[in-house]
C-alpha cells in the first residue's frame, strides 16, 4: 500500500495553460527532455533532466506541490513537500 499524500486535496481538474511545450523554455528558445503539468495551476515546466528544470523552479516560487507527467503515455504523479510518486488511482481529482 502506498503512503498517502496530505497534498492531494490541492489537485485540481487543470488544463495546460501552455499545451505546446515548456512555458519558460518557449519563451526563450531552450530545450526540454520531458514535461511536467502542475496540478494546481496548469502550469507546464520542463523536468529536473532539462537545463532550466522550470518544474521544479515554479514549484518553489509558487509552493504548488504536486505535478503530474506531461508526457504521452505516462499517467504518474510527485509530490514535492512529501517526495512521494503516485499512481494514477492515487491521484484521484478530489474535487
Amino acid at each position: 500500500m502506498s503512503q498517502q499524500c496530505a497534498h492531494l486535496g490541492e489537485v485540481r481538474k487543470v488544463a495546460a495553460r501552455i499545451p505546446d511545450g515548456c512555458e519558460e523554455c518557449l519563451k526563450t528558445g531552450s530545450r526540454w527532455v520531458h514535461l511536467r503539468l502542475c496540478q494546481e495551476c496548469g502550469h507546464v515546466g520542463c523536468c529536473d533532466q532539462s537545463p532550466g528544470k522550470h518544474a521544479t523552479k515554479h514549484y518553489h516560487q509558487s509552493q504548488h506541490p504536486i505535478i503530474r507527467s506531461f508526457q504521452p503515455g505516462e499517467d504518474w504523479s510527485w509530490c514535492y513537500i512529501e517526495e512521494l510518486f503516485f499512481e494514477p488511482a492515487d491521484t484521484a481529482e478530489k474535487k
